[in-house]
Parts: structure tokens; C-alpha cells; sequence
């Protein structure tokens, strides 16, 4: 394991943001507090993944003392509009419909937060999705029940598997951390 010279919280409930910074090989902690997720309209699109993982990492922010805190926010964006995890299988039916055949973005913002310090970046991936069936999409969300997944689909699950037909950018971004930038950034800060 790489060890810091500070320790490092992770503040995600997101088993794949656990998997991926255990697998880059970062020795850390997972510490979590509810955050109010709401935005406001006036925030351009691509920057309200930074937007929401600074306000998370802020909650933790008069608690640090010697810690680094890593917060992130993942986002799905298409035709001008975020696709946010869904409510129900209605609104995962509607969103995975609306990815069918298409291509949309998929951003995830950071932040590293210590006393004294903070770094802000985001990655931006494209994934072009095949056209769906109705049958595939219900199959899926029967399944795997994709109620905390930002646009209703995990990239490492069958959804991902059958779907996915091309990624410009990061894939490890589209699970929802762009290991490749925290990696470097942790090494920096």
C-alpha cells in the first residue's frame, strides 16, 4: 500500500470509489456525512461534479486536522440536461432509454481537502451507447436494481458490458473516480 505522509479519508459510500483507491494502492479511510446534493441552475453543467464535491468535502472541512479528505460527484449528461441517480424503475426506464443509441458525457469532479489546502479538478469521458431493446433495458434494471448509479448504468456491470460500443477518455472515470488524476494529484499534494 502507498502511504501518505497524511492520512487519507475517502468520503464516498461508493463501493466502486472504495475498489478503485485500493486498487491504485492508497492506504485510507472511509469517513461520511450526509451532504445536501442540490445545486443551483446558474452553475454551468460541466462544473457541477466540483461544485458538489467541494460542498462534501467542506462538511468534513473544521474537522481536519492532519488528514487529506478525497470527495467526488459523478454526473451523466445528455441533450443539455444532468441524469442524476434514479428514484424509481420508471425514471431508470426513461434514462436508460434516453442513452440508447447515443452518446453522452459522463464528468466526475474532485476534491482533495487538508487544513491548508485544496485542489479542484474534474475528467470528462464520452461513451456512445448501442440501441437498447425495451426488454434489455427492463432485464437490466431488474437485475442489478441501478438505483444509486448516476444515468441508471454501471459501466462494470451487464449494462456497461452490452451497451458501452465506445469510450473517449477515461473508462475508470465512467465507474466514477478518473483514478489516472487522483493518483497524480495525491502524489502532488
Amino acid at each position: 500500500m502507498l502511504k501518505l505522509n497524511n492520512p487519507l479519508i475517502l468520503a464516498s459510500n461508493s463501493p466502486r470509489r472504495k475498489q478503485l483507491m485500493h486498487d491504485i494502492g492508497f492506504e485510507f479511510i472511509v469517513k461520511t456525512k450526509e451532504t445536501d446534493e442540490s445545486f443551483s441552475e446558474n452553475i454551468p453543467l460541466i462544473e457541477v461534479p466540483i461544485y458538489l464535491a467541494e460542498k462534501k468535502a467542506n462538511a468534513f472541512k473544521n474537522e481536519l486536522k492532519n488528514e487529506i479528505i478525497i470527495t467526488a460527484d459523478t454526473v451523466v449528461i445528455i441533450e443539455n440536461k444532468i441524469l442524476n441517480k434514479p428514484a424509481n424503475e420508471n425514471e431508470a426506464f426513461e434514462m436508460l432509454s434516453l442513452l440508447s443509441g447515443r452518446k453522452h458525457e459522463v464528468i466526475t469532479g474532485v476534491c482533495l481537502l487538508s487544513e491548508n489546502k485544496k485542489v479542484l479538478f474534474s475528467d470528462l469521458t464520452e461513451v456512445f451507447f448501442k440501441v437498447l431493446s425495451k426488454q434489455e433495458i427492463i432485464f437490466y434494471i431488474n437485475k442489478y436494481k441501478p438505483f444509486d448509479k448516476a444515468g441508471s448504468y454501471g459501466a462494470q456491470e451487464w449494462m456497461g458490458m452490452v451497451a458501452i460500443e465506445k469510450i473517449i477518455g477515461s473508462y475508470f472515470n465512467v465507474m466514477g473516480l478518473p483514478v489516472h488524476k487522483v493518483y497524480e494529484e495525491l502524489i502532488k499534494f
